[in-house]
């Protein structure tokens, strides 16, 4: 499988997204800047932001002071974490991101739950659409839906979502989810491809890890990127982060990849959205 740090996926619009990308969750905001301006530096060409993380102010200086890739370089993703006023929401959060007057978009916009319940998950998509219409965003999805929320959408989405972000790594494969998606040409992002550190010490991975002489996490990203995923690693450690992109010199083999995935456990390290009304 020949997999580059350039190497992207083309969404259901056409629209293409780097397929590894790099996470900020839990970055406070004083770091944030610093840590995506780092993370241009390595190669990484697809920041993944969110109105909950607070940090969407910090990321849009860090792209628009990038001494290394220009705002059209880099694709970046926010989510929309409000039932209420959404309209308002959408365009504060893109005129924090990309923050330059009347130009400003977003690559990706996606609903970030779906607690909002059904009236208003529809409520919140029709707005989605409407960003697509003023070229606001190339493109639009949804992160933690399960497979009832994406059927229900089916009903009154004009613009199919293309992407669901969801926790995956290989205690969590989320089976179901992810066959629909696959079936229904919706890309899968990984959130917490890295199980937020707590698989480190596990046998089968530490095992996988000597035979291919590199790091746990980079076999965790390299399974994912394998998988067809798109990986979202995080990480405010400068060697880390580039330590993380450093992953397309080496491919896990059949057999290493079955093992990885024998793991699934349905284990969540993350507040499961999934199986929400």
């Amino acid at each position: 499988m020949s997999l580059t740090k350039d190497t992207t996926i083309t969404l259901n619009n056409g629209v293409k997204i780097p397929q590894l990308g790099f996470g900020v969750y839990q970055s406070p905001p004083e770091v944030t800047t610093r840590t995506v301006t780092t993370a241009l530096e390595a190669g990484y060409r697809h920041i993944d932001s969110a109105q909950w993380y607070f940090n969407e102010e910090e990321v849009g200086k860090a792209v628009a002071n990038s001494s290394t890739a220009s705002r059209a370089e880099v694709f970046l993703t926010t989510k929309l974490g409000h039932a209420d006023k959404v309209e308002e929401r959408l365009a504060e959060s893109i005129k924090k991101i990309d923050p330059r007057d009347h130009e400003g978009y977003v690559d990706l916009f996606l609903i970030h739950s779906p607690s909002a319940g059904p009236e208003k998950r529809e409520e919140q998509w029709r707005a989605m659409e409407r960003l697509v219409e003023t070229s606001k965003a190339k493109a639009i999805g949804v992160s933690n839906y399960g497979v009832k929320h994406l059927q229900q959408m089916e009903a009154y989405a004009k613009i199919p979502p293309a992407v669901n972000q969801i926790e995956l790594h290989p205690w969590c494969q989320q089976p179901a989810i992810v066959s629909y998606c696959q079936s229904h040409g919706i890309a899968l992002e990984a959130y917490s491809p890295l199980v937020q550190g707590s698989k480190a010490k596990d046998p089968t991975l530490l095992k996988i890890a000597e035979e291919t002489g590199h790091s746990w996490a980079k076999v965790l990203i390299r399974w994912s990127l394998q998988r067809g995923f798109i990986p979202l690693p995080k990480s405010d450690t400068k060697e880390r982060i580039f330590s993380n992109i450093d992953v397309f010199d080496f491919e896990l083999s059949d057999a290493q990849m079955n093992e990885l995935n024998s793991l699934d456990q349905d284990e969540h390290v993350c507040l499961n959205h999934t199986e929400l009304p």
